[in-house]
């Protein structure tokens, strides 16, 4: 049995690939930039160009894309982006477009708009799984995982009137009271909750680009849910294990 399991942060994607024939120190692993890095680094290069962008795909990661989003338009170059796309920034297009200075198109429009000069096409994804694949193939190692398994941070859809933060710890009281095992936070891609959008997205990208069984969790919980299999805290009937990310902290 072998298992990628990629964890998609703010600074890095973290890549190891679970093989049931190998000791745990000599699995295969890799740290690389993560996709938002990729995205604002692409809109950077736009901006030096004085290029407009435009920005297609589904819902990602923001942080370092948002901040070149936003730079980009204070030069007052034009930045498009196709709802799914925006929602990367904020679920309230309303907010993108007046905050961020975006201009929302359709999907029509965007295949338009790529095929005009001047405008840098960057599609926005948290997987790319023929990337992790061509990376493990230069080193000889053929990637054919039997499963998929991708961890991202999602705060979910939350209404315009109600803050992110507050949103998802509502969300993570909600799962806990029904089950408190930590493995409440994770799903087979067909099973993600409406709610968490940004999950849905990226099991929607893993299986179309992979073919495989695949299942999502969210990033804090699978990291103290993997830190319980180290045998000196598994033991402990009581732990307190802190998950300290570069943009969040949750500890259970």
């Amino acid at each position: 049995m072998k298992i990628l399991a990629v964890d998609v942060g703010t600074g890095t994607q973290d890549i190891l690939l679970f093989d049931a024939g190998r000791d745990p120190e000599n699995y295969l692993k890799m740290v690389m930039p993560s996709p938002t890095l990729r995205v604002a680094r692409l809109i950077r290069e736009a901006t030096a160009r004085r290029d407009g962008v435009l920005l297609t795909g589904v819902i990602m990661g923001g942080g370092p894309s948002a901040w070149a989003a936003k730079d980009h338009r204070q030069t007052g170059l034009p930045l498009f982006a196709t709802p799914d796309a925006a929602r990367s920034f904020n679920d309230d297009l309303e907010a993108v477009q007046r905050d961020l200075g975006v201009q929302i198109v359709s999907e029509d429009e965007a295949a338009a708009l790529a095929r005009r000069e001047g405008v840098a096409h960057v599609e926005m994804r948290d997987l790319d799984y023929g990337a992790i694949r061509a990376a493990f193939a230069a080193f000889g190692a053929d990637l054919r995982p039997d499963a998929l398994a991708v961890a991202v941070f999602d705060h979910g859809d939350a209404p315009p009137d109600v803050s992110d933060r507050q949103f998802r710890l509502d969300y993570l009281a909600e799962r806990l009271r029904a089950d408190r095992r930590l493995s409440t936070f994770a799903f087979p891609a067909d099973a993600v909750p409406a709610i968490m959008t940004r999950l849905r997205a990226v099991a929607r990208t893993a299986v179309e680009q992979s073919g495989l069984p695949v299942y999502v969790m969210d990033t804090a919980p699978a990291a103290v849910l993997g830190a319980r299999e180290d045998p000196a805290v598994g033991s402990r009937s009581d732990a307190q294990i802190v998950n300290v990310g570069n943009f969040h902290c949750l500890a259970f």
